[in-house]
């Protein structure tokens, strides 16, 4: 598998390549903390290549501003356009299935897309979505959610303080499709410090709803 690096201008990133002609594309980004450098997401695009998937894991437009820091929430519909930007660029690539996702807020925002524009994506991988601020479980982020009509995956750690099992379960019972949670033992928000790696139970998860999708 070959990795090369992207930048159209509009999109920034990196590309992993899988043998021959791509099944399908998957373009995964970054928390509000982090960009397309996180281990995690290497691990996922790396999984995905390997399944025959061209991935992206790319950059939001508040990372590309600044080096650090976190997005300005004012500005959080430049980072939609950014997820709709990465979709087009792979939809142009690739005829195949598209699916889309991201860590944290990365995730979220590709979550509220998707759930504006339903066509925009086959599926959705969401790692560690941020269901509420920590210690504030009566904030919760889940308005968009019953909107979504594409099957998910959830990575959730079980010690992660945006949301518990439990109230990720009372998340997905707002929406309409598929879903599957992947549970990581021992992980909190930031799964590329895991001990486990969960990416190949991700990347099968994904591909069955897909599947399940088609039949």
């Amino acid at each position: 598998m070959n990795v090369e690096p992207l930048d159209t201008g509009t999109v920034a990133g990196h590309l992993h390549l899988p043998e021959g002609s791509p099944r399908g594309a998957v373009a995964l980004t970054h928390g509000a903390g982090g960009n397309c450098d996180a281990r995690i997401l290497q691990l996922m695009c790396s999984r995905f290549a390997d399944a025959g998937f061209l991935a992206l894991r790319y950059d939001l437009p508040f990372r590309r501003r600044k080096p650090k820091g976190p997005p300005q929430p004012s500005r959080a519909a430049e980072d939609r356009e950014g997820v709709s930007a990465a979709a087009a660029e792979l939809r142009d690539r690739v005829s195949g299935p598209l699916l889309l996702g991201g860590v944290s807020y990365g995730g979220r925002q590709t979550s509220m897309l998707a759930a504006d524009e339903p066509g925009i994506a086959d599926a959705l991988v969401l790692l560690s979505y941020p269901l509420h601020p920590p210690g504030k479980p009566e904030k919760l982020r889940t308005e968009q959610l019953p909107k979504i009509s594409v099957p998910t995956v959830f990575v959730h750690g079980d010690r992660d303080p945006f949301g518990t099992f439990d109230e990720l379960r009372e998340a997905l019972d707002l929406l309409p499709a598929a879903t599957t949670v992947i549970e990581v033992t021992g992980a909190a928000h930031d799964l590329s410090r895991a001990k486990t790696d969960p990416s190949e139970s991700a990347v099968s998860a994904a591909l069955h709803l897909l599947e399940e999708k088609k039949s």
